[in-house]
């Protein structure tokens, strides 16, 4: 499909749509009769419990929405981008499923509007979650146990500058006390992206500018395959299953470098990555004296990945720039945890423990750049063992939630087979927190939460392996990198439907990307991350209601940093807003209109450039019985979408400009035969360290 011409005509859908659906009957709902049952269809009812935002999906006019990615993005603070979930103002959050964690997209894609019963976004997760985590989002469906076979499966097509197509098939058989479940996705999509980075810097004493321009395509091809099984009877259940991920991608970069006035020299980037991921997980929980609960959870995860890299200066004698690097990455975890009632209140206690292993064998193959990035071996070893207990309880119109986490640490780090014993370290950790809430009437109601963090940074930022993208430029982490030590107030308020949410923190040790000279033989600019002590203060104001069969939901707030990092100051406030508008049509179809955008400000160390307005829409409708759902969605509709950033650290300007293919079409396609809830309650041991791998 031309994507120019069904642009225009889907505006035109929407038109149309809009002066229909003010031209329908003036009531506020939508209202069928089933059965003598009257259900309206009206704006989800969101409630604000403790630091929790509830919402209602059954009766809302999202229940037929399509899946669950679709719903989300229509709620207050939270946002989908790709299938990307995040919280407005939250960076690492977690999200749930019947109480135990998505691992992958596909758990969320499977899950049909209609079967939604609650989505609840906690804005201040307690001692239970890691502590690095800013919020949950728990998703609870509906209770449709059905005996016998189930089959979901849904088929996505995506065009942008390229097609991509996605499909998913999940088998379950139910019987008695048991569920048997067969899950299987496979995945082709291929992306491009184009953009130049200009570098500007006084060397020797006079002013240089490094400059490359790229033309990136990434082809990618990977596939999941999921079996288990779950057996539940009265309060006790236990279950485990095996996940298969191999993965594929190509990545081919075009483009040319330059120093100062000279002529650009063309260069051709191949790299290919093989890589696959076995995962394993089982679980065991029992209620007994209808009060007592405990849950067990045990891991395991194994993920070698390969890749290769070649760079070729097609059209000069620069010799061909070539190397490899093996990543192995081993864990495992397990978690207990005993809720009970205390003092009026639920208390949960409990214990995990995981063990890491990351080993990168990165090889230089080419002996003159080898002078300045060598080949190296790391391995990395972590073993942790955490205590934590939250206890919760209501007192009238007041709520308190209280929690601790205590967490020992032995972290070990090798180059090449030698013990580095400045960056090995055992650490004790200690991370409170605590909430309060109180409801002034049925529609006002506040609270404030104030929890200490440890953030720790991925394992791939903690190497000291180097990565050649230029004659001028490299990559790296940074094997030095410490933990980040974060204290966050919050407040969150909630009166007549709006919202106000204020957040602030202080963090100690985070990390940041900076670009400075490398010590080499020529000019080297060196890209990695470092500490630094950064502040922030977060304010949004949110709103929604329906309005006919219109629900606008209206978001807009201001992010706000202090940073100095070597007498330079990143303060520029970032200003955003986000309009969601969901239509309810006659005859089930529904109609969803998105704009956003931010002005120019500064993250860290990056300056992000401004983007006034992006939209993106869907046209959808469900059949037979909602079991069959039908969505055609656009993204960046007007191709306004801004991905530029500067950077100015330690005497070097980085000016990026690029633009991703985030505007096109895609169609999915969703049918359920027999839906029901899973029964199964496994959660996960180590998420926080999941992510970082």
């Amino acid at each position: 499909m031309n994507t120019k011409i069904f642009i225009p005509i889907l505006i035109t859908i929407l038109a149309l749509g809009t002066v229909k659906a003010q031209n329908q009957e003036a009531s506020d709902s939508i209202i069928t009769e089933l059965q003598e049952v009257v259900v309206t269809a009206k704006q989800p009812a969101t409630e604000l419990v403790g630091a929790t935002l509830v919402s209602t999906i059954p009766g809302s006019n999202l229940a037929d929405l399509g899946n669950v990615f679709d719903v989300l993005a229509q709620l207050p603070m939270i946002n989908v981008n790709d299938d990307v979930v995040s919280v407005i103002g939250k960076s690492n959050i977690e999200i749930y499923i019947d109480g135990r964690p998505a691992h992958d997209s596909q758990e969320l894609q499977q899950i049909l509007s209609s079967s939604l019963k609650t989505v609840e976004l906690d804005m201040s997760p307690g001692a239970a979650y890691a502590s690095n985590t800013e919020a949950v989002i728990r998703i609870t469906t509906k209770r449709k146990f059905v005996q016998g076979f189930s089959f979901t499966n849904q088929f996505q097509l995506q065009r942008r500058r390229k097609w991509s197509v996605m499909n998913y098939i999940d088998l379950n058989y139910r019987l008695g006390s048991w569920e048997i479940f067969v899950s299987g996705a496979a995945n082709s999509s291929n992306t491009l992206a184009t953009g130049t980075t200009t570098n500007t810097l006084l060397y020797d004493g006079r002013e240089t500018v490094v400059g490359s321009s790229q033309q990136n395509s990434y082809l990618t091809a990977n596939g999941v395959v999921k079996t288990g099984f779950n057996y539940t009877r009265g309060a006790q259940s236990f279950g485990a299953f095996y996940r298969y991920n191999p993965e594929q991608g190509d990545f081919n970069n075009t483009g040319a470098e330059w120093l100062d006035d000279n002529p650009g020299i063309y260069r051709e980037i191949d790299r290919h990555i093989r890589a696959r991921s076995h995962h394993m997980s089982v679980y065991y929980e029992n209620r007994f004296a209808d009060k007592y609960l405990i849950h067990f959870d045990g891991d395991f995860h194994h993920s070698p990945a390969y890749n290769r890299v070649a760079t070729i200066y097609t059209e000069s004698t620069i010799p061909e720039v070539n190397s490899t690097d093996e990543r192995i990455s081993t864990l495992w975890a397990g978690k207990f945890s005993l809720t009970l009632p205390l003092f009026s209140g639920q208390l949960i206690v409990g214990t995990h423990g995981t063990h890491t292993h990351t080993s990168l064998n990165y090889r230089m193959l080419n002996s003159q750049v080898g002078e300045y990035i060598p080949s190296s071996f790391t391995d990395t070893r972590q073993t942790s063992a955490v205590l934590f207990a939250s206890w919760s309880r209501m007192f009238g119109k007041f709520s308190i939630s209280a929690g601790a986490r205590y967490e020992y640490v032995d972290y070990d780090f090798k180059v090449d087979g030698k013990r580095d014993e400045a960056l090995s370290r055992n650490d004790l950790l200690l991370t409170p927190d605590i909430s309060m809430g109180y409801s002034i009437n049925k529609e006002s109601r506040i609270s404030f939460s104030y929890k200490m963090k440890t953030v720790k940074p991925p394992y791939s930022q903690l190497t000291g392996a180097l990565n050649y993208v230029g004659m001028h430029e490299i990559e790296g982490g940074n094997m030095a990198l410490h933990d980040e030590r974060m204290h966050d107030m919050q407040l969150l308020g909630l009166w007549k439907g709006v919202m106000i949410q204020a957040n602030f923190s202080r963090s100690l040790d985070s990390y940041a990307f900076v670009k400075q000279v490398y010590q080499a033989n020529n000019l080297q600019l060196l890209m990695h991350p470092v500490n630094i002590d950064v502040s922030a203060l977060s304010l949004y104001l949110a709103w929604s209601g329906p309005v006919g069969r219109w629900t606008p939901s209206i978001a807009a707030g201001i992010y706000r940093q202090w940073l100095d990092l070597d007498g330079t100051d990143y303060n520029k406030p970032i200003f955003s807003y986000y309009f969601d508008n969901t239509f309810s049509l006659p005859r089930g179809w529904m109609i969803t209109v998105n704009v956003s955008g931010r002005t120019q400000g500064d993250m860290h160390t990056n300056r992000f450039g401004t983007t006034v307005f992006t939209m993106d829409t869907s046209v959808g409708k469900s059949f037979f019985n909602k079991s069959f759902v039908v969505n055609l969605s656009a993204t960046d509709m007007f191709n306004t979408a801004n991905n530029d950033w500067t950077m100015n650290t330690y005497g070097v300007s980085v000016d990026k400009r690029q633009r991703y293919d985030h505007r096109g079409i895609s169609l999915n396609v969703i049918y359920n035969f027999h839906p029901y809830k899973s029964k199964y309650r496994g959660s996960s041991a180590a998420s926080a360290e999941m992510q970082r791998l």
